[in-house]
């Protein structure tokens, strides 16, 4: 069984489960009211851990969590304790670097967030100010496709069915299925496919030249792919027909396609989207930026 040999792992799996539990207990109190289902959410990640309940932090945690869960309501100090401990933890022996640990604590807050199967307007708000604050993130899988989303759907102050829907259907793609208990991927799978995101451009992305490896997708508004293509090398970067994993920037045309906030298609922005989910850093950018770091670049500015 998969709980066996979790008597046996590492800093690795430990870390990750903190940073998950740490991320979980701040995505259920970011609304009002903490629902039965989340409660039983934080039961399971006992029930999952408990072969590792006689080994340190587990020793702590576990107990603080159930007993927090004891009485079927958690208090706002009940949650701080929790996320404490956990922080204690891990700023105390990270095995992850800042950004892993980050990561791993945005899927454990969406995992949180998404336990009672909805998403509020308290949770999106949350969740858009935890973006706003760790925007040191930028680049890294998952966070520029919920950035851009978020940016997309608060615009306009109003959050639609629609909007509510397609991040719902993305985000179902960050969870962990195999650690929940309340959520099943199967419950997913035709929201994913009515409300799906092929591709997904960067907000406002930092873009540098030298020794950077550009491709192009689609078509531009502003010149043709030779020229934007050599207007790459001209700035010390690098232009390559196909993307990969050392591929730094992927650039989408405007032209044909307005909704380039979340729904640039193609064969190599799919690709470019499976290396971001296998751990590459291909951004995605938009032409608009891609032409505004040219300009920036061209007048001396960093």
């Amino acid at each position: 069984m998969e709980q066996d040999y979790r008597m046996f792992t590492g800093p690795a799996e430990l870390h990750k489960a903190i940073n998950t539990l740490r991320g979980i207990v701040a995505g259920i109190s970011t609304d009002a009211t903490v629902q039965a289902g989340e409660i039983a959410e934080l039961a399971h990640w006992c029930a999952l851990h408990e072969p590792l309940r006689d080994r340190h932090p587990f020793s702590e945690i576990i107990p603080i969590v159930e007993n927090a869960c004891a009485d079927g309501v958690i208090t706002d100090e009940e949650a701080k304790d929790i996320l404490w401990v956990c922080s204690s933890f891990a700023s105390s022996g990270k095995y992850y670097d800042e950004i892993t640990s980050s990561i791993q604590f945005l899927a454990g807050m969406i995992h949180g967030m998404m336990a009672d199967c909805d998403l509020s307007d308290a949770e999106l708000h949350a969740l858009q100010s935890w973006i706003d604050a760790n925007d040191f993130l930028a680049g890294t899988y998952p966070f520029d496709e919920i950035n851009s989303l978020l940016s997309s759907i608060m615009a306009d102050d109003v959050i639609t069915e629609t909007e509510r829907n397609t991040l719902l259907a993305f985000l179902s793609t960050v969870i962990d299925f195999k650690d929940s208990l309340n959520l099943t991927e199967k419950e997913f799978l035709n929201l994913r496919k009515e409300y799906s995101v092929a591709g997904i451009c960067a907000i406002c992305p930092e873009i540098t030249f030298a020794d950077k490896s550009f491709c192009f997708t689609g078509e531009f508004n502003r010149g043709q792919r030779k020229e934007i293509a050599a207007k790459v090398t001209e700035l010390g970067g690098i232009a390559k027909s196909a993307v990969s994993g050392k591929t730094d920037y992927l650039v989408v045309g405007n032209a044909g396609n307005p909704c380039w906030a979340y729904a640039c298609y193609g064969r190599k922005i799919e690709e470019a989207m499976n290396l971001r989910k296998q751990g590459a850093h291909v951004i995605i950018v938009n032409e608009n930026d891609f032409w505004d770091a040219v300009d920036d670049a061209e007048a001396g500015i960093l």
